[in-house]
């Protein structure tokens, strides 16, 4: 929803499609859907025909295949020629292991906050080109969590990390 406010305050046409009931949303995300909603940006139950799917569904606690509503969203972002960015990870996708559930979206790039998630790089034909954004975690958190993270950001605060592609046989 957040990405949606910015592009929607550069200009770009966006809509927004929720997977779940408005009454399931949690306080921060029910806040910035509040926020999209007296900006004017259109929520629809279903999604549009796009020239970019940015998928923004499930995050990285993702336990099992998507189900429900979740599973058709992503079936459909799959079906279509526009591209899709994934945020974080790509939605059905578990990025510790880089087992993909089923259906998981295939990304064209994932746009990953803070740090790489390991589970990222073993799935590059999910992924697509992979992407670091900076989101302002200070260095001493990582330092708390026993996490040795390189100056990442020194250059720019979105960098892109090559992923090798996996050998088919």
């Amino acid at each position: 929803m957040v990405a949606a406010r910015h592009l929607f305050n550069r200009g770009v046409r966006v809509a927004v499609v929720l997977a779940a009931e408005r009454a399931r949303i949690s306080a921060v995300p029910l806040h910035q859907l509040e926020i999209l909603e007296r900006m004017g940006v259109p929520v629809l139950d279903e999604p549009p025909a796009s020239d970019l799917v940015i998928d923004a569904l499930l995050g990285y606690s993702l336990r099992g295949s998507p189900r429900g509503r979740y599973a058709n969203l992503i079936n459909w972002a799959n079906s279509q020629t526009a591209p899709v960015l994934a945020l974080d990870s790509p939605s059905g996708l578990d990025v510790t292991t880089g087992a993909a559930g089923d259906p998981c979206i295939r990304a064209r790039a994932t746009m990953t906050l803070a740090i790489p998630k390991v589970g990222l790089g073993l799935a590059p034909d999910l992924v697509g080109d992979l992407y670091l954004a900076d989101i302002s975690v200070p260095p001493l958190v990582y330092r708390r969590l026993g996490v040795q993270v390189p100056d990442l950001f020194s250059q720019a605060t979105i960098v892109r990390i090559e992923l090798e592609e996996k050998a088919h046989e």
